[in-house]
């Protein structure tokens, strides 16, 4: 993440988060990324609701910083089309572009924060990497797990369970506040105080390791 203490002023940081558009989809588990977006505005009181570069957006101050915050709504295969438009008009630097998704080879609950790397099997990943072509930006990737079977896609768009639901909604927060923290005080620190898996019996396991 760029030195926030040497910015202009001028530069504006993108929070882009993952999902479907539509009530088909809402709560879903490929649906992390708008879910943190929804709680990021919510906590720093921006409305997320103009329709502008295929996406939803609004735009505010989170953590002192100008901050836009993108939903997408191209659905999930096509993101990079709308990211791409965002970058390009706001000229922004990659390290400025944080992306939000679902990841179900982390476990159900955990984050982890990236300052770069793959795409991994994330096909809205893979999208925006195609269209913006570069890995070199922060991404938060939320937990879902693992259904154990081989139809990942009926997991992803699933809508998650009772079991689920307390887990999910934890992690959806704590992402919230890693981003607040990325904005105020660097990935860096962000990555020391977030990068903890989620386990049973309340024990925790720090991983701080920055890219893929």
């Amino acid at each position: 993440m760029a030195d926030i203490a040497k910015r202009s002023g001028d530069e504006k940081y993108n929070g882009a988060g993952l999902g479907n558009p539509g009530k088909k989809y809402e709560n879903t588990r490929h649906n992390m990324g708008f879910l943190v977006i929804d709680r990021l505005a919510e906590k720093n009181d921006i409305k997320v609701n103009k329709i502008k570069h295929k996406s939803l957006v609004g735009d505010g101050f989170i953590s002192g910083q100008k901050t836009l915050l993108v939903k997408p709504q191209t659905y999930m295969n096509l993101s990079g089309e709308a990211i791409r438009e965002v970058v390009d008009y706001y000229d922004v630097y990659m390290e400025d572009l944080i992306v939000i998704y679902d990841d179900f080879d982390i476990e159900l609950g955990s984050i982890r924060i990236r300052k770069k790397g793959s795409a991994g099997s994330h096909n809205g990943m893979k999208s925006i990497i195609q269209h913006i072509q570069s890995k070199d930006f922060p991404r938060v990737r939320i937990g879902i797990g693992n259904s154990g079977k081989s139809d990942w896609k009926d997991f992803v768009l699933g809508r998650m369970g009772k079991d689920e639901k307390k887990a999910i909604e934890d992690a959806v927060d704590k992402a919230a506040d890693a981003i607040m923290c990325i904005l105020e005080k660097g990935i860096d620190k962000a990555m020391n105080e977030y990068n903890i898996k989620a386990k049973p019996a309340g024990k925790e396991e720090s991983d701080q390791q920055g890219n893929d």
